[in-house]
C-alpha cells in the first residue's frame, strides 16, 4: 500500500479562494471589509517573515492589514495598551500577535487582554472554554486546519479511533477536543504514554504535534490510516551539501507512507492551512460581530 498524499498546499488555496468569495459577498452586500491587525514584537527572524506572509496573503483575499511592529525592549504595559487599543478599534475584526514573545513579556496576560470576539487565534480562555462545551467558538488555526483536511478526506469521522500525540494548549488539546466534538474517540499520548507504538497501532486516526523529528515510525501506523503530520522539524541534511538543513516532521514520512491509507507530508501539509484558517477565522469574527451567518465552508 502507498498512501494518499494529502495536499495541504492545494487544500489551503481553495480555502483562500472561499474566505476571498466571503469577502466580497461582505463588502458588496453590507458594506463590511474584514480587518486583520497582526503585532510583531522584536525582530525574530522566522517570525519577521512569518508575519510578511500573513499581511500578504490578507491584502491578496481583500481584507484590510493592519500592522503594528513594536521593539523588543517595548514593555509590558505599552503592548497591553495597544491590544485594548485594537480590541475597541471598530475596523479591526481579529488580532494576532505573534508568539513567542521576547523574554520579559507575559503572553499569558496578552492572550488573556485580547477581546475573546476578535482572538483569530483560538487562545483566550473564553474560546478555549467554548470549544470544550461545544459550543461555536474562534478555533486554533492549526487544529482548524487538520479538521478539515481529515474531514475532506474521511467524511463522518464517527466512532473513528484517533491518537493525538502531544498535549500543548495550541494543537493537541484543541485537536483532540475537535475530534471529541466530531464524535470520534480519542486518545491524547504524550511523553509518558505507555507502550506509545503499541496506543498508535489502534488508530484510524494519528495526529502527530510533538515536536521531535520523525519520532512516528512506519510500524507504529495501522494499515490504512490517516494520518495528519504538524510537525516542522529543521534537521542536518549533510547529502545537500556541507550545514545544508532540511525540514521533516514528527513522521517518518516514507516508512509510514508504505502502511497508511493517507498522510499529510511535510512541507506542503499541514503548514499552508495555517495562515489560511486565519483569514477564515478574521471571517467567521466579521460575521459574528455583526449578527451574520458563518458560512459553513469556514468552519468545522
Amino acid at each position: 500500500m502507498v498512501a494518499e498524499r494529502i495536499d495541504g498546499k492545494a487544500f489551503a488555496a481553495g480555502l483562500r479562494a472561499q474566505v476571498a468569495e466571503e469577502v466580497a459577498r461582505l463588502k458588496a452586500e453590507h458594506g463590511l471589509v474584514p480587518g486583520l491587525a497582526v503585532v510583531l514584537v522584536g525582530e525574530d527572524p522566522a517570525s519577521q517573515v512569518y508575519v510578511r506572509s500573513k499581511e500578504k496573503m490578507t491584502v491578496e483575499v481583500g481584507m484590510n492589514s493592519y500592522a503594528h511592529r513594536l521593539p523588543a525592549d517595548v514593555s509590558q504595559g505599552e503592548l497591553i495598551s495597544l491590544v485594548r487599543t485594537l480590541n475597541a478599534d471598530r475596523a479591526v475584526n481579529g488580532i494576532l500577535v505573534q508568539f513567542p514573545l521576547p523574554k520579559g513579556l507575559d503572553q499569558q496576560e496578552v492572550i488573556e487582554t485580547i477581546s475573546a470576539a476578535k482572538d483569530v487565534d483560538g487562545f483566550h480562555p473564553q474560546n478555549v472554554g467554548r470549544l470544550v462545551a461545544g459550543i461555536p467558538a474562534l478555533v486554533p488555526c492549526t487544529p482548524l486546519g487538520c479538521m478539515m483536511l481529515l474531514k475532506d478526506r474521511l467524511g463522518d469521522l464517527s466512532g473513528l479511533n484517533a491518537v493525538v500525540i502531544g498535549r500543548s494548549t495550541i494543537v493537541g488539546k484543541p485537536m483532540a477536543q475537535l475530534l471529541t466534538n466530531a464524535s470520534a474517540t480519542v486518545t491524547v499520548a504524550h511523553s509518558r504514554t505507555r507502550d506509545l507504538p503499541a496506543v498508535v497501532r489502534n488508530a484510524d486516526i494519528v495526529v502527530a504535534a510533538v515536536g521531535r523529528p520523525e519520532m512516528v515510525k512506519g510500524d507504529w501506523i495501522k494499515p490504512g490510516a490517516t494520518v495528519i503530520d504538524v510537525g516542522i522539524n529543521r534537521i542536518d541534511a549533510p547529502e545537500k551539501g556541507e550545514g545544508k538543513t532540511r525540514l521533516v516532521g514528527d513522521v517518518a514520512y516514507d516508512e509510514a507512507a508504505e502502511v497508511a491509507g493517507a498522510i499529510t507530508p511535510v512541507p506542503g501539509g499541514v503548514g499552508p492551512m495555517t495562515i489560511a484558517c486565519l483569514l477564515a477565522n478574521t471571517v467567521t469574527a466579521t460575521c459574528q460581530a455583526n449578527g451574520l451567518p458563518v458560512p459553513d465552508v469556514l468552519t468545522v
